[in-house]
């Protein structure tokens, strides 16, 4: 090795200039990136609307008229109590193609192109988040159009229903925060697409989603009245006036005030998650 070289390959990685400014500008650059690739790929796009479709006319059609709620099995009365459970589910979803692209990323050497920039060291994870939250949000604007067709409907005006999918957004780009720890946690994009998954699916069905929770086991009771994803799912239905006449609220605390609970549980996801992230992110790039 020449001096050139081994001077070459002693110099330090360049370090951002800090500054909460100088963060969010990095964070919205690197958003822009993965926007950009998402408009680029739009099959990407396409099949992350047909699942959640799928759900809305399936569980619709096939579970409406066989699930009680509020003491009545009428498939309009099941349709209503539905969409919002679907809505939740779509947002958390999400949760594996984050995981998904930024493993891509470790696997591809894209992070140590990044490493080697002077910028803040959170903002590659932040606009990666940042990008899925902009994705999730025009998923929820086609799937709340499906919804409206196959008879979904608002009944506490425009500005509750905008604040119950804000609630449904936060719930997601809290849970992209948890895929995105594990994407940096494992060597694969299949490996974190499949620990994407595993643990959504009993979040998502041990709760008050597809079936009131009183109809449970005392145990799965109990996890789904405090399951965080339960307690936005309430929030959403409350706020579209989704519930039945006569819909027995459980007397769980998440259960009666349901906004708040998802609130908290959304912040807390997001402090931790993402500082365990950003924690991983700069081990795993030392």
């Amino acid at each position: 090795m020449s001096a050139a070289q081994g001077i070459l390959s002693r110099r330090p990685v360049p370090k951002g200039r800090g500054g909460a400014v100088q963060s969010v500008r990095d964070s919205l650059v690197v958003a822009q990136r993965n926007l950009i690739r998402m408009i680029r790929i739009p099959e990407v796009v396409i099949f992350g609307l047909i699942q959640p479709i799928m759900f809305v006319v399936l569980f619709s059609y096939v579970f409406g008229g066989s699930i009680a709620v509020g003491g009545s099995t009428d498939p309009d009365i099941y349709r209503q109590f539905l969409m919002a459970g679907i809505f939740a589910q779509t947002v958390t979803f999400a949760t594996a193609g984050a995981g998904a692209g930024i493993a891509d990323d470790m696997h591809k050497g894209l992070i140590d192109r990044f490493r080697s920039l002077p910028m803040a060291r959170g903002a590659v994870l932040t606009g990666r988040t940042l990008a899925d939250l902009v994705q999730t949000a025009l998923t929820l604007v086609v799937l709340a159009v499906v919804a409206v067709i196959v008879g979904w409907r608002i009944h506490n005006g425009i500005w509750r229903a905008l604040a119950g999918f804000a609630l449904l957004l936060l719930l997601g780009y809290a849970f992209s925060w948890i895929g995105a720890l594990i994407g940096l946690s494992v060597r694969t994009p299949e490996a974190a697409t499949s620990g994407g998954l595993i643990w959504l699916f009993p979040l998502t069905f041990i709760s008050n989603a597809f079936v009131p929770s009183d109809n449970m086991p005392v145990v799965l009771r109990n996890i789904a009245e405090w399951n965080p994803f339960s307690a936005t799912v309430q929030a959403a239905r409350q706020l579209f006036g989704n519930f039945p006449e006569g819909y027995p609220v459980p007397a769980a605390w998440p259960m009666q005030h349901p906004v708040w609970a998802s609130l908290i549980w959304s912040v807390v996801i997001i402090v931790g998650f993402r500082s365990l992230a950003v924690r991983k992110y700069r081990s795993a790039t030392a």
